[in-house]
Formats: structure tokens, sequence, C-alpha cells
């Protein structure tokens, strides 16, 4: 496996840029430490439900996290996560709840990663991408896998515990491939999931199995999905996706065949185009370019050689 460098679509990848938060790991323990930074005068905190936060425009025309001091904070004990601290020592916490707090002044609005994350700085969505793998973690980890107790938080929602056996649970992260296949006449292989609206296509994916190298994981899943083998395999870059809680890692890969049989169960539909077909199918809308905020789109777009068109957010 080498590194893809050649970045010909020099966009950075949404989700991955640095967001000057330091996640601080070593006072997730400390409860005096996070009390004492609870109740401080410029401590920050939001509201996470469901994978959505409020979400505010500024006058200046920029998008912003809706946050308030913690003393104007709904109440909520055991669902308060740490999330670290900046660089003036302010500190940051995620309040979940069943739903988002009302806003007086109805500007705001709630929004997914998926439509915040090309509209917040990299501060927020690099803080909205942590609350909301932890809140997904923790509503679908409440019991203990060793023994069934229900198990309680801990480490500022970085941990649960057993009061029963006394195993700890840590947030779970499942690596998952994304790749860009192109052939010897530098076509890409583009697919449609079987629950795809009509004309979505991507690059095709898949999770990683247990004793898989990621390289592996490449051409095993694209000759699952596609029928196609896969020989020179090339790491790009890797983006949280916490849709609940994957890792993507991204590649460029070379077919060595290019005959296509798709297995039916994921992939309903794969194709290879040329980039004058793709563009001609985007401007006939015969293809929908993925989301923006997916690694999928770079990888395209580091072939395509320019950005895709833009979608709007659904």
């Amino acid at each position: 496996m080498t590194t893809w460098t050649d970045h010909t679509a020099d966009r950075p990848i949404s989700l991955t840029a640095p967001s000057g938060i330091d996640r601080a790991a070593h006072h997730r323990l400390d409860e005096a430490w996070l009390a004492a930074a609870w109740s401080h005068p410029t401590t920050r905190c939001f509201v996470v439900s469901g994978g959505q936060v409020l979400i505010d425009e500024t006058p200046d025309g920029k998008t912003e996290l809706v946050m308030t001091p913690s003393f104007e904070a709904p109440l909520t004990e055991a669902h308060r996560y740490f999330l670290g601290t900046d660089d003036d020592g302010v500190s940051y916490f995620a309040l979940q709840k069943d739903a988002l707090p009302g806003r007086i002044d109805q500007s705001a609005r709630p929004a997914g990663l998926r439509e915040a994350g090309l509209l917040l700085s990299p501060r927020d969505v690099g803080l909205m991408v942590h609350a909301v793998a932890l809140e997904n973690w923790q509503r679908l980890h409440r019991f203990c896998s060793r023994c069934g107790e229900r198990t309680v938080i801990a480490a500022a929602g970085h941990i649960r515990r057993c009061p029963a056996c006394g195993a700890e649970h840590y947030p779970r992260t499942d690596p998952a491939v994304i790749m860009a296949v192109t052939d010897e006449e530098d076509r890409i292989l583009l697919g449609r999931q079987v629950h795809w609206p009509e004309g979505r296509f991507s690059t095709l994916a898949g999770f990683v199995e247990p004793g898989e190298s990621i390289e592996q994981s490449v051409r095993r899943e694209v000759f699952e999905e596609a029928g196609i083998t896969v020989g020179h395999v090339e790491y790009v870059a890797s983006q949280p996706w916490p849709f609940p809680s994957s890792l993507m890692l991204g590649f460029m890969a070379r077919a060595t065949s290019t005959d296509i049989n798709v297995d039916g169960d994921e992939i309903h539909e794969a194709r290879w185009f040329s980039r004058e077909e793709l563009r001609a199918a985007f401007e006939s809308e015969e293809v929908l370019p993925p989301y923006g905020i997916s690694i999928a789109a770079r990888l395209i777009e580091l072939w395509y050689g320019k950005p895709l068109p833009t979608r709007t957010f659904v």
C-alpha cells in the first residue's frame, strides 16, 4: 500500500480539519477538575439529541453551533460529556437530551452533521462530531456485553462501567474502507446501493472484517459488491463518520478486471464512467453527486480533477 499524494482537488476533507480543541483526556477521571470546569464562567456547552444540534447564522453570515454558558444549561448530570478545551482555556461540554431546547429568538434551527458539517467552523464541527459519536454510542450500549447488567456512565461520557461484574466498556469505532476504483482506461467505478434513490451513485465501501488487513478489505469488498478484481491500492485519508460509529478509510484502487457483476444484496447497480460521461450525467441529473461532506465526494474529485456539482441538502 502506498499513500496518495497527487491532490488535484485540494479542498480539505470535511470533518478532518484541525479543530483547535485539546480533548484533554487526562481530566476525564478527575471529578474535582470536571466540577470546577463545569462551574467556570467561560465554559460553554450545547445540547445534542438524535444526532442533531442547534445551529444559527451570525450577522456576518457565518453559521455557528448554538452554545450557552454552563450556568444557563438545561439540567442533566448523567449525560454530560466533556469534549475538551481550547487554546484560551475554555472548556466545552455536550449535554445529551431527549429533545433539543427551544430558542426564544426562533432563529436557530436543528441540523445533523450532513448539513452542519459543511457550514460550521472546524472548531464547531469538531465538537459536534465528538458529541454525536458519544451520543450514538451511549444510546446503543446501555447494557454490559459480559453479564447483561445496566451500565453507568464514567470518565465524562467516555466509559460505561458495569456495577455487577466490573467490566469497562469504551466507545466503539468501526473501521470501514471506501474506495474510488479506476480501470486501465482511467474510468471510475460507481455503484448504487439497493436502498438509494434512482440516480444516486457513489464509491463502493464496506466494513473491515476481523483478522483482515485494510488492503484485503478493499479488494474483498469490491469483488463481493461488483465482481471486480483489484490490484494496486493507495491510501488517501480517513474521515470520522458517526452514523453511527464508523471511521472511513479512503483509498484509490486500480482494477485488474472490468466485467461488472453486482451482488444484488447491497449494490443494485454499478457502472464505469469516463470523466466526460460523468459530467454529462451530472448535467442531465441522471446521476446525483454524493453529499459534499462525505469522503466519497473527495475521492471522486481526486479522480475528476475539480469539485463536483453542489447538491441541495435534504
